[in-house]
């Protein structure tokens, strides 16, 4: 099984880019989108042989989180414990043999005025994920907005205490890997540098690999002799993040 996760930054500007293109291309078994900025009806994405599951934020232009899926689930929820989460940051999908869990993770923003917002959103993300895992294995994904290790990014010295590099964030994630789950990446490229799914718009940067690696797929530790794969396609354009791919040897029929 093949599941993509990509922050795509606005999804009609990406579509615009080449979004289809990749999408087809890959043939994903299941392909999960954050940071979509739009409402229901805005845009009509015609993608034969996929389940189409959107969560929108109230707020218009803003945040929400998409699958589209070949094999519809036994179930899906929106936002934790079943309850809408009015930024649309959350789609779990539950399959016969796991749970899926896309999630589009507030942002502690750069004078961290959110991170108290954050870190109760971390608290209660790791509970609900910890309830599903003791039911069955979970797949958890998406843009989690923390580069978890000075490996994650391109300079983690003048980053120290940042958004998304702070040590309470560093430290949710930190304590989730060390409660049943597995960072996949890491899994196959424990020391390798340079692999970051998110570049500044700044002039060059992407080109000079000046990056953070803030994009997962993270599963449950019952799932690490299922692994087969985990990629950054940081070629593809289209977004200041990059799609990442999962390959496991798990199956929707």
């Amino acid at each position: 099984m093949k599941i993509i996760s990509w922050n795509v930054n606005g999804i009609r500007a990406c579509v615009r880019k080449g979004f289809l293109d990749y999408f087809h291309e890959m043939n994903a078994d299941i392909f999960c989108i954050q940071e979509t900025k739009l409402q229901a009806g805005q845009i009509d994405l015609d993608l034969e042989g996929y389940h189409q599951y959107w969560n929108y934020a109230e707020r218009k232009g803003y945040s929400g989180t998409a699958i589209f899926t070949k094999k519809e689930p036994i179930s899906i929820s929106y936002g934790m414990e079943n309850n809408s989460e009015p930024e649309g940051r959350m789609i779990t999908l539950e399959y016969d043999d796991f749970y899926l869990v896309n999630v589009y993770t507030p942002n502690s923003q750069r004078d961290l005025a959110r991170l108290d917002v954050r870190l109760d959103w971390e608290e209660r993300l790791y509970q609900y994920l910890l309830e599903l895992d003791h039911q069955k294995p979970v797949i958890y994904c998406g843009d989690l907005n923390v580069a978890h290790r000075e490996i994650d990014l391109r300079n983690a010295r003048t980053n120290m205490g940042n958004s998304g590099f702070t040590e309470e964030e560093r430290g949710k994630m930190t304590r989730l890997l060390n409660s049943g789950f597995i960072d996949t990446l890491r899994h196959f490229h424990p020391d390798t540098e340079g692999l970051y799914t998110w570049w500044s718009y700044m002039k060059t940067v992407r080109e000079r690999n000046i990056g953070w690696r803030i994009d997962y797929f993270i599963v449950s530790e019952r799932l690490r002799s299922l692994l087969n794969d985990s990629q950054i396609h940081a070629d593809v354009m289209g977004s200041d993040h990059c799609p990442i791919m999962l390959d496991i040897g798990l199956n929707l029929e």
